[in-house]
């Protein structure tokens, strides 16, 4: 990078009186009078301290504006980690997940058709696909809020979309599907027409009988997932944290109009902690099963409660906006600080919402051809074939048997994706003018300002290394046929 760039050019062309004043200081402080080789050992010199507790003698160097690249690393990091974050969760969830129902449904039209669409999202560029999530989400959505209507054809086209979905992932006979197709569409079809008729798009809400609702039937589904709807204790389990959550949805809002960070995390730890007791206490032989679903129940009820107190604070915020509240450059409004928590929460989120959407389509393709290919591979070894022959509910081959060993192989494509998404996605941080570690590196290259180059390289080689070590202990966990001594 040195011998190939010219850090001076801007300076040379320059019409500025004290030029010349100029080079001098950036030549002293990029050592740009020193041989590369040379130039590199002076840097590793600095470096090496960082390793040692020589107290304020760490170094990494300076920008050409004099800045200490240690203090400019954390906060691109940050910005690269609040952005990166959740699209990679959500890819891993609904990649995985829908690669494993891909594979149960092998050469269904629900197989076929997330084929053909993780394959094109694969192969679109992540430029065009931020380019068109700021064109139809993020303009589109900010002028739909302005008359938030949507037409009673439209809820039927979306309604009977959703319900063929569905019932592709239901599967079953016919009469199953019909049925299901049916239920699926009328739901859907109807809340979009109840969402439009209250206008709750622009003042949106779970609200209690949604708590309620939507708790039951996470319990419902989490006790069905892990341990069978004939499971007595499975369903007492979860049954107990539902209520627990919903009387706790009450309890703690007027708590939550003063919360701060540390609030909310002393929340999810009680949370998690009632989960897991009431899991052990009702579990009987089956303790730890029991206590898993109790933790997944408990924090599933009370990520809920955070989605409805952000949903109140909604209207505010979009007024703060201007009636516009989804971003499209940067990771916050400069200069907003509206003294409420929750309000901040929204304005990073509708911030990071197209940067996390535009990883999210590219990251879920990945994860949906892996988890089909894994587990049409496990679905065909012999002790999937015995499990099936002893009579085992296809739900425990799955669960159980299969997935578990699905996700062996998947550990190692987290740790190398996590790896090199916190080194920054260069492309989507320039169009959405997010200064995270990929603004940095690509910055710095176009001005031959080689220290915080250097800084990126040496985070992203750590990040490497540490996750891929990462992956090779959590083999442990996953295959018993692995230790760690």
């Amino acid at each position: 990078m040195a011998l190939s760039t010219d850090p001076l050019e801007d300076l040379r062309t320059s019409i500025l009186p004290n030029k010349e004043q100029l080079i001098q200081a950036r030549i002293q402080i990029g050592n740009l009078d020193v041989p590369p080789p040379l130039r590199w050992f002076i840097w590793i010199g600095g470096a090496a301290k960082c390793l040692v507790p020589f107290a304020g003698q760490c170094s990494l160097g300076q920008t050409f504006q004099g800045a200490q690249v240690t203090d400019l690393l954390p906060t691109a990091m940050l910005s690269t980690v609040q952005m990166v974050t959740a699209a990679l969760i959500l890819a891993i969830l609904f990649g995985i997940a829908t690669g494993i129902l891909s594979a149960i449904r092998e050469n269904s039209g629900f197989d076929i058709t997330f084929t053909v669409i993780s394959l094109f999202l694969y192969s679109l560029p992540s430029f065009l696909a931020a380019t068109m999530l700021k064109s139809f989400v993020a303009i589109g959505y900010n002028n739909f809020l302005a008359s938030p209507e949507v037409p009673i054809w439209l809820s039927i086209v979306i309604g009977l979309v959703l319900a063929l979905i569905i019932q592709a992932v239901v599967g079953g006979e016919m009469r199953r599907r019909l049925i299901t197709t049916a239920s699926a569409f009328v739901v859907s079809a109807g809340l979009l027409i109840y969402m439009s008729a209250t206008d709750w798009f622009a003042q949106p809400a779970i609200g209690p009988v949604g708590i309620i609702v939507l708790s039951l039937g996470i319990a419902a589904a989490v006790a069905a997932i892990l341990a069978g709807i004939y499971n007595r204790r499975g369903l007492i389990t979860a049954g107990i944290v539902a209520v627990i959550g919903i009387a706790s949805y009450f309890a703690v809002q007027p708590l939550l109009d003063v919360s701060t960070i540390g609030t909310i995390a002393i929340l999810a730890i009680a949370a998690l902690v009632v989960g897991a007791l009431v899991g052990f206490l009702v579990g009987g032989d089956d303790r730890g099963q029991n206590i898993r679903i109790g933790i997944l129940v408990a924090f599933f009820i009370g990520f809920l409660i955070i989605i409805d107190r952000l949903m109140q604070s909604f209207p505010g915020y979009m007024f703060d906006m201007n009636g516009r509240p989804i971003a499209t450059v940067g990771s916050s409004t400069p200069g907003y600080d509206p003294g409420n928590m929750w309000r901040s929460a929204l304005d990073t989120f509708f911030h990071l919402l197209l940067p996390t959407v535009s990883l999210l389509t590219i990251s879920f393709a990945g994860y949906t051809r892996y988890a089909r290919a894994g587990m049409i591979e496990v679905l065909g070894q012999d002790y999937v074939r015995t499990a099936r022959a002893k009579g085992m509910p296809e739900r425990v081959v799955v669960v159980r048997h299969a997935f578990r060993n699905v996700l062996i192989p998947i550990t190692t494509l987290v740790a190398t994706d996590l790896g090199a998404l916190l080194g920054g996605a260069i492309i989507t941080e320039y169009i959405f003018g997010i200064p995270g570690m990929g603004a940095l590196f690509q910055n710095s290259l176009g001005r031959g300002d080689v220290y915080p180059v250097m800084g990126y390289f040496l985070v992203i080689a750590f990040m490497a290394i540490l996750f891929n070590f990462l992956a090779d202990l959590s083999y442990a966990a996953l295959d018993p046929r692995v230790r760690v001594r």
